[in-house]
Formats: C-alpha cells, structure tokens, sequence
C-alpha cells in the first residue's frame, strides 16, 4: 500500500524513553518519516535525537503542551504531503508491523478518522491499566472482529487520516497538556468519523500512572471545559453537563481524597465554573470553530 506516513512525537524530558522509542520506529516493516517537536527539554533528550540522521528535529523555545506541540508537527506532515499521521507519545514503542498493520486498517474502512493499536503495559504482555477503561467498556466489532470501534482511546498512538486532520481541525489550543483528546474526538464524532482499535497491532507504554490532587483538579476542569464546548450537544445542555460535573466530580473522588480535598476540589470547580460563564463568548467562538473544523490551525 502506497501511502506517505508521518509519525509525529512531542517531547519533554524524554531521556529515559526516546531511544527504544525511535529505534524501534526505525525497525518498522513500513516505510515512514519522523517530525519530533521538543518542548524545551533539559535532559539529555536533545542530545540524543540529534544523533538520529532520519529523523527532522523541531526544538521550542518554550514548553507548548501537548496539543499545540503536536499541531506543529501535524501542519509540517501535512504540508508535505502526509497521508496520515502517527502521533505517538515519547514513552512508548512500537513493533514491527504495528505501523503497516494500522495503516491497512485504516485505509481500508474509510468511515475511520482514527486507528489504535493495542496498548500494552512495558511489561509487553499485560494491557495498559488506562487502556483497558477504553477497550473493554464496548464491543462493536467490525471487519471480522479486528477492529473494536470506540468513542475515545487515548492519544498515546493514533494512526490519524489527512482527511480527518482536514475536516476536523487539529487539536484545539486552549488545553494545555489534557483534554486534547478527547475533544478531538468529540469533535471528530460531529464530522462523520469513527475511531477503531486495530486488534493485530500494539505498542507498549511505559508509564505509571499517578494522581495527585494538582492534577485531580487540571483533569477535572478541564473535564468540565470539554463538555462545553462539545458541539454535539446544545449550548444548553452543554452548561448544564458542566455545572453536574462541578457536583459530580468532588463526590466521585470523595472515596480517595477525602472529605477535605473533595471540598477543596468543589470550590475550584466552581470558581472555574464561573469563570468560564464570564467567558462564554470564547467558549461560544470554539464551538463555532468545531463545527467548521477550524480548531488549532492558526498557532506560534
């Protein structure tokens, strides 16, 4: 199958991961070309990309965050000439047809905007914890039970189609590190798109997953964000899923935090809340971008 394909990796003190990961790129049965976008790493990460030859390295100023890292790389990938774009996380690896085996996947049900391979835990035989939320919770099975169609996997490895990227928009700029995602893939729903995980290709993500209450209160915000400016749903509707979370979210991890940071949790959100309603211009001006799929194309 003849198709270009660009993997596109953000990094961010990345020492520990960044050789296994391209590396075993390069091992890759498929053909492909490497943009990595650093955020102003100060570890060694820069040192050892630049040992690479294969691969274009991008160096930031200034730590972008996730999204508007990636939309660099997928605007170069783009521009040309990309097909699809692999977005891969720097803590991951991959095999040596995982790449082949999602790029058939996806080209050959074109209702897909997104692919993903399995996601093992670096162990390489268990799944990952995070993974499995995704994976187990649906069961439409399409393509002689080989691909499992999901709302939402997470963005450690997506095999993204150029006809997704351009109708859906890249990843919208105001989240800083979470919630990219899964914005992207409310907004890919709205045009048409459907997001597969391909059952015959995996990677490995070695991670260890730790919460504690600065982040509880980031993901819980932002998780607030994302309903509003969801636009499958009305405005409406949309603050009034915002304003269950502010309620929901204290009591869902009252179990784990306690009754102290579920209170402290509960005045953050709605602060933020609030804040968001004085600011409901902007988050209007977002829905509009989404549905024209105009999200994170003009970025620094």
């Amino acid at each position: 199958m003849e198709k270009k394909i660009t993997v596109v990796i953000v990094t961010y003190n990345g020492e520990n991961w960044i050789k296994k990961n391209i590396d075993s790129l390069l091992n890759s049965n498929f053909p492909i070309d490497i943009i990595v976008i650093d955020n102003a790493s100060n570890d060694r990460t820069i040192n050892l990309l630049q040992q690479y030859s294969k691969i274009k390295l991008i160096q930031n100023q200034r730590n972008l965050g996730f999204g508007k890292a990636n939309n660099i790389g997928i605007d170069i990938a783009l521009k040309n000439g990309a097909d699809a774009i692999f977005l891969l996380n720097q803590d991951t690896w991959v095999f040596e047809s995982t790449i082949s085996n999602l790029v058939h996947k996806l080209f050959e049900n074109r209702n897909l905007g997104i692919v993903s391979p399995l996601h093992f835990s670096a162990d390489t035989s268990i799944l990952d914890s995070n993974f499995t939320t995704y994976f187990d919770r649906y069961k439409t099975e399409i393509d002689s039970n080989s691909i499992r169609i999901v709302p939402f996997v997470n963005a450690a490895a997506w095999l993204v189609s150029k006809e997704c990227f351009l109708k859906t928009g890249y990843f919208e700029p105001v989240f800083s590190h979470y919630g990219e995602d899964r914005n992207f893939c409310d907004r890919l729903h709205y045009h048409g798109f459907e997001i597969g995980i391909v059952k015959n290709a995996s990677i490995c993500h070695d991670r260890v997953v730790k919460l504690n209450s600065r982040k509880i209160i980031l993901q819980s915000q932002y998780l607030i964000l994302i309903q509003l400016i969801n636009c499958n749903q009305a405005w409406l509707y949309s603050w009034f899923l915002g304003l269950k979370l502010v309620f929901g979210l204290p009591k869902f991890y009252f179990k784990t935090q306690g009754r102290n940071q579920s209170i402290y949790l509960f005045y953050k959100l709605i602060l933020y809340y609030f804040s968001l309603l004085l600011n409901s211009k902007k988050i209007n001006q977002i829905r509009v971008q989404s549905k024209a799929g105009t999200n994170g194309l003009i970025f620094k």
